[in-house]
C-alpha cells in the first residue's frame, strides 16, 4: 500500500510530553499512538543505545511512515502494527513485564485528515471510509446507511455532542432511501441540509461534531480507553509515568475520572465504619497541561488539547 501523501502531523505539546515520560534514558518507552513518530522520534533522542522503544498503530501508513522516520535512532526500537487495546498482550509477546513510560496521544492525525482517500475530513471529499485500521471490516459507510434513525441519532448525541442529532439522523435516513451515501461530500450536504441557516452562522463546520461522531464509532475509540488505561497503568514500573493527550472532552472526562479513580485508596460505600474492599491506590502526582500561547499560534489544531499524566505509586 503506497502513502498517498507524505505522513507530516505536527506533535501537540511535545515538550511537555517528552519532559513527563522520560526519566530514565535506558528505560523502556511505549508509544501507543506512533502515528508518524513525532513523539517517538522525541523520546527516542533522549534515549540511550540500551534503552528500548516501542510504538504501536493500527494504521498501515503510520507504521511505514514511523519506521522510516525511526531507522537511524541510537536506542533499540521495537514496531508493532495492533491497536492499543491489545496493549497487554503486545506487551506480553515482546517478553516486557513492565515500562518506565506509557504514551497516548489520542484521536485523529493531521495525517489522515489531510489525505481525502481516508475520509476523514469534512473539508474535502473522498470516501465514507473512516477507519483507523485499514483492516477492519466497518467503515463510515456502513454505519450511516446502515443504522437505524433513532441508533444514528443515538451515536451523534452522544459521541458528537451535537443538539441537531435527531435531525441530522431524520435527514440522512431520507437521503439514503434515494441512494447509498458513499462520499463525504454526500454526507456533509445532508449535515448542512439539517441544520438550520441560523445555526449554522456561528461556532465550527455544522459537520464536525457528526463526522466526529461516527469516526468515534467507526474506531471504537471511548468505549476501550478505561480498560487500556488499567492495562498501562499494571504494566508500569514503580515510578513508571503514563501520558494521555486528548482533543475533546469526552475523552478527556473517560482519562480524567480514570486516573481519578486509580488514584484513590479506599472505596467502600461511605457509610461503612472500617474498609472492608482493601483497594490501594495505585497512581499519584496527576499533572495536567495545555498547549502555551505560542504553540497556539503555531498549531491552530493543537487549541483543544490537554495532556494528562500521572505517577505509578
Amino acid at each position: 500500500m503506497g502513502i498517498a501523501v507524505e505522513f507530516v502531523h505536527k506533535s501537540v505539546l511535545l515538550k511537555e510530553s517528552i519532559d513527563w515520560i522520560v526519566q530514565d534514558p535506558c528505560g523502556i518507552y511505549v508509544d501507543c499512538t506512533l502515528g508518524g513518530a513525532g513523539h517517538s522520534h522525541a523520546i527516542a533522542e533522549r534515549l540511550e543505545p540500551a534503552g528500548l522503544l516501542v510504538g504501536i498503530d493500527q494504521d498501515e501508513d503510520a507504521i511505514a511512515a514511523a519506521s522510516q522516520r525511526l531507522k537511524d535512532v541510537s536506542c533499540r526500537v521495537r514496531i508493532v502494527h495492533d491497536n492499543f487495546r491489545n496493549l497487554g498482550s503486545i506487551l506480553d509477546g515482546l517478553g516486557i513485564a513492565a515500562a518506565d513510560g506509557i504514551f497516548f496521544d489520542l484521536g485523529v492525525s493531521s495525517y489522515q485528515l489531510d489525505t481525502p482517500e481516508r475520509g476523514f475530513s469534512y473539508m474535502q471529499d473522498g470516501p465514507l471510509d473512516m477507519r483507523m485500521d485499514q483492516e477492519a471490516k466497518r467503515t463510515a459507510a456502513d454505519i450511516v446507511n446502515g443504522y437505524s434513525e433513532e441508533a444514528l441519532a443515538d451515536v451523534i448525541y452522544k459521541y458528537g455532542e451535537e443538539r441537531w442529532s435527531r435531525r441530522i439522523a431524520q435527514f440522512i435516513v431520507k437521503a439514503r432511501r434515494e441512494k447509498p451515501l458513499t462520499r463525504t461530500g454526500e454526507l456533509v450536504a445532508v449535515i448542512k441540509a439539517a441544520i438550520p441557516k441560523g445555526a449554522r452562522q456561528d461556532g465550527p463546520h455544522p459537520a464536525k461534531r457528526t463526522f466526529q461522531a461516527i469516526r468515534i464509532e467507526v474506531n471504537d475509540e471511548l468505549k476501550i480507553l478505561d480498560s487500556t488505561m488499567e492495562t498501562a497503568v499494571a504494566h508500569l514500573k514503580k515510578g513508571g509515568r503514563i501520558g494521555v493527550i486528548t482533543f475533546h472532552s469526552l475523552e478527556d472526562r473517560i482519562i480524567k475520572q480514570c486516573f481519578k479513580r486509580m488514584a484513590r485508596g479506599c472505596i467502600c460505600p461511605p457509610e461503612l465504619p472500617v474498609c472492608v474492599c482493601g483497594h490501594v491506590p495505585e497512581l499519584k502526582k496527576q499533572k495536567e497541561f495545555v498547549p502555551s500561547a505560542e504553540e497556539l499560534s503555531d498549531n491552530p489544531r493543537a487549541r483543544s488539547a490537554r495532556l494528562r499524566g500521572a505517577e505509578k505509586i
